[in-house]
């Protein structure tokens, strides 16, 4: 008869647990060994001696035409030109593509000008492709004897030492002058874009006491417009030119503060250039011209609405 085991001779429940997983255990030890192996392979990879050891090796595989960069594209760029684009990414057509470091691509040109963030994707295939977003400004602003290029929120535009040619694409900007400028200016240049013969001639923009605007023209003139009215008055004044032509004469200025009327300050007739030294001598024996012959003074009309706006309006100061 036999006899059965004692309890003391019984298999632990993790021995029998371990007999009966011990197909399931095999792979995992395999895989545990592996990802050992390739760490400590990476790590190894690390170390300048293996570098150095491997380096025909990976000349070797990069010299290979599946390796190299067959074409670059770039878009989103308004601004900043392809060239400083390209010399930010420090590689061209034929280099080998893993040699190309995006993150050291990406710090490049977030130093250009204008530059917001950029996103760069390196394919296996050889094509690396480039996306920038610019921080387009959009006036210049000038405050306190400097300029500094501003966005549509009135935010400052770091232009990141822009000088040269990359200058030369702001010249067209709108000039806002003035505490206050640079937030209120969107208003106003969506407005006279409405008009555009009126913002031909407008060279800047001045904000006066943070409440009103006073534009500049391209002949000197200045436009006094009222405060918190600048769209009636704009729409008025490009109706006016329309018809009169107005901002073609000669005026220094135009106060379209007060809704009702127009005061316009033309400027002074020009002083004729002083006679010639043989002609200053007056012939004393041509006869006195006769009492009716004498010239008068012609009085020249007076438009209606400047000689009310001159009458029932006192002289204000430009500058509130």
């Amino acid at each position: 008869m036999r006899v059965p085991p004692s309890p003391a001779d019984r298999p632990s429940r993790i021995g029998l647990f371990l007999r009966r997983q011990k197909r399931l255990l095999r792979p995992i030890a395999g895989l545990l060994f592996l990802a050992g192996l390739g760490s400590a392979g990476y790590v190894s990879l690390k170390i300048p001696a293996v570098q150095e050891q491997l380096a025909p090796l990976r000349d070797k595989l990069l010299g290979t035409s599946t390796l190299r960069v067959t074409s670059i594209h770039i878009d989103g760029a308004q601004l900043t030109s392809e060239q400083s684009i390209r010399d930010a990414l420090g590689v061209e057509v034929g280099d080998p593509v893993l040699d190309f470091s995006v993150s050291d691509a990406r710090e490049k040109l977030d130093t250009l000008p204008f530059v917001d963030h950029v996103t760069i994707e390196r394919h296996l295939s050889g094509e690396i492709d480039v996306h920038i977003t610019e921080r387009l400004p959009y006036a210049v602003w000038q405050h306190q004897g400097h300029f500094e290029l501003i966005d549509k929120q009135g935010n400052r535009v770091p232009d990141q030492g822009m000088t040269g040619k990359d200058a030369e694409a702001f010249t067209k900007l709108p000039l806002v002058v003035g505490d206050g400028a640079n937030t209120s200016a969107a208003s106003l240049i969506d407005i006279l874009a409405q008009e555009p013969d009126v913002k031909a001639r407008v060279t800047a923009a001045v904000r006066v006491s943070d409440r009103r605007w006073n534009l500049t023209l391209r002949d000197g003139a200045t436009v006094l417009l009222p405060e918190g009215e600048e769209a009636p008055a704009i729409h008025r004044l490009a109706k006016i030119n329309a018809t009169t032509r107005l901002l073609d004469r000669p005026v220094l200025l135009i106060d379209m503060r007060l809704p009702d009327r127009l005061t316009i300050k033309e400027k002074p007739p020009a002083v004729p250039p002083p006679s010639e030294a043989g002609n200053t001598t007056q012939d004393t024996s041509a006869p006195a011209p006769h009492k009716a012959d004498t010239p008068k003074p012609v009085s020249h009309p007076v438009h209606p609405a400047s000689k009310e706006a001159k009458k029932d309006n006192p002289e204000e100061n430009p500058d509130e």
